[in-house]
């Protein structure tokens, strides 16, 4: 059977004669109807015919409803079934929810209320792809509007926040066609982000807390020790390279036993773990560091693995800088699956703590090795992809449950991340000496030039708290989409970096990073 307009409907009541109102009105409508009598029949209408629709009575000769709908979806799993009966007992109910039914109706029906229903199952996608085209068109010259009128960091912050919510929306409607315009306005919202960083970044970081955004120095601070004031017991995620899209797209998991107060943080320059992940566990800035505690600074900066494996100690002295006394606390750095499961098995035996503080590196070593994997590629082909792997990830891992454990524990959370990425797409030459960091979207070294359209040039790293890594360094910090390639080799190190996830340089998705307050239901 071919569908006319709206499409087919097949309905199988042992009373059919007395619903001819109701086929009438679905009829007029713009819907086919076809009748039987009984479940034998239904079984083979749908055999030989294609329908978009079943109305299916329960009480019927010889075999009844639920019989019929097991046998009908074992065949034709994908039809959509509608279960009308006069019979208001629960257990059906349940039998019915049970066997994946797409609705459930109640005798007496009134024709339009079997419209309504149909209506929803056949036109409900439509519509939606309707509304939201039309939604996200009309909220389009208002987000133009907020990118001219952009004064304050709170401006970008909720200017990206719409933008973000509306990469979520369109996920899922990709055969909309506006996820390119949507690109198109997240690029432009970058060149005028970049612009508010470049003229204000250097007064930031000399500023009184008071007189600048919260910084990545400034969430211990501002987040953790108001809350511990309060007597409120803290778990501390800092998500690694975790952008706040790949939040939003957690959060429904995370809301089913929380509330959550969503709120932003901005990343140091160059957004990268050294320099952000540090600030936050230390409080201060690299340089002051270098300044201050010339230990400390020689085990960060000559260490070949990693530059935060002071972060324990350096948390343990902010917290009783900040506290005034030592706060009995905890700090776990999760690089594995397995490492994670076995802080998730002891999480129980750190009840009586004030503060968990647990770093979570999985996103990073996504990105990173996205790179270098084709498989990953093939994944993780643009920033949908991308969400959809943390969704997948997030919803199957021991995380979830460190998070449901905490609720039970009776933990109030603080779920944040370091710094955030972005997809690179345009490479620029550099050229460079061999002590020059290997960064892709920032460098430090000696005599680094780069034209200011494409990166900040820092030639005082005093000028931006940044540390003197050699005599004369200066820095580059790549400006929105752009990363830095060099002249040999240039078109090799141009295919694998093109398109690829990076961090450390300036842009909305690098640089506003969430941080989300959580409290239990």
């Amino acid at each position: 059977m071919n569908s006319t307009l709206r499409g087919s409907i097949l309905w199988v009541d042992d009373e059919i004669d007395l619903l001819k109102p109701h086929i009438l009105y679905l009829e007029e409508r713009g819907y086919t109807v076809e009748k039987v009598t009984n479940g034998r029949d239904a079984l083979s209408a749908t055999e030989s015919e294609n329908f978009d629709l079943v109305l299916l009575d329960q009480v019927m000769p010889g075999m009844d409803g639920i019989s019929t709908l097991r046998e009908m979806k074992e065949k034709s799993p994908h039809i959509p079934v509608i279960m009308i009966t006069k019979n208001e007992e629960e257990w059906l109910m349940d039998e019915a929810i049970s066997e994946k039914t797409a609705g459930y109706l109640t005798k007496p029906v009134n024709p339009s209320q079997i419209f309504l229903a149909c209506k929803k199952i056949l036109e409900e996608e439509k519509i939606l792809e309707e509304k939201t085209a039309s939604a996200y068109l009309e909220e389009f010259q208002a987000i133009e509007s907020s990118l001219t009128a952009a004064r304050e960091m709170d401006d970008w912050w909720n200017l990206y926040s719409r933008l973000a919510g509306w990469q979520i929306e369109l996920d899922s409607r990709k055969e909309l066609g506006l996820n390119e315009t949507l690109d198109d306005q997240l690029r432009s919202a970058n060149k005028g982000f970049v612009k508010y960083v470049t003229d204000n970044y250097r007064n930031w970081v000399h500023s009184e807390r008071d007189n600048r955004p919260l910084l990545s120095v400034d969430v211990v601070p501002d987040k953790i020790i108001s809350l511990l004031n309060k007597n409120e017991k803290i778990l501390f995620v800092v998500v690694d390279c975790f952008r706040f899209d790949q939040a939003l797209g957690i959060l429904p998991m995370i809301q089913k036993l929380f509330k959550a107060e969503i709120g932003y943080h901005v990343s140091l320059l160059p957004s990268a773990t050294p320099f952000a992940r540090n600030g936050i566990f230390s409080g201060r800035f690299l340089s002051e560091i270098q300044d201050q505690e010339p230990e400390m600074w020689q085990r960060i900066a000559n260490s070949e693995s990693s530059m935060n494996l002071g972060e324990p100690d350096m948390f343990k002295n902010l917290l009783r800088e900040l506290f005034g006394r030592d706060i009995s606390h905890a700090y776990h750095k999760v690089s594995i699956a397995k490492e994670g499961q076995r802080f998730l098995t002891h999480m129980k035996e750190y009840s009586d703590l004030s503060l968990i503080a647990l770093v979570v590196n999985f996103v990073d070593l996504l990105t990173h090795h996205r790179a270098e994997s084709d498989v990953l590629q093939e994944m993780i082909p643009d920033e949908s992809g991308y969400r959809s792997l943390v969704q997948t990830w997030f919803a199957n891992s021991w995380l979830l449950e460190v998070l449901n454990t905490a609720a039970e524990m009776d933990f109030t959370v603080i779920l944040t991340s370091d710094h955030g990425s972005i997809r690179v797409r345009r490479g620029v030459k550099i050229s460079a000496d061999r002590e020059t960091s290997k960064g892709v979207r920032y460098k430090y070294g000696r005599s680094l030039q780069c034209p200011d359209k494409h990166a900040l040039v820092i030639k005082r790293p005093a000028d931006y708290r940044l540390p003197e890594m050699l005599t004369g360094t200066n820095y580059l910090i790549a400006k929105e989409d752009v990363y830095f390639v060099y002249p040999t080799q240039y078109h090799k190190y141009l295919g694998q970096l093109q398109d690829s996830f990076q961090h450390g340089g300036i842009s909305l998705e690098e640089m506003l990073v969430p941080t989300i307050t959580l409290r239990r239901r």
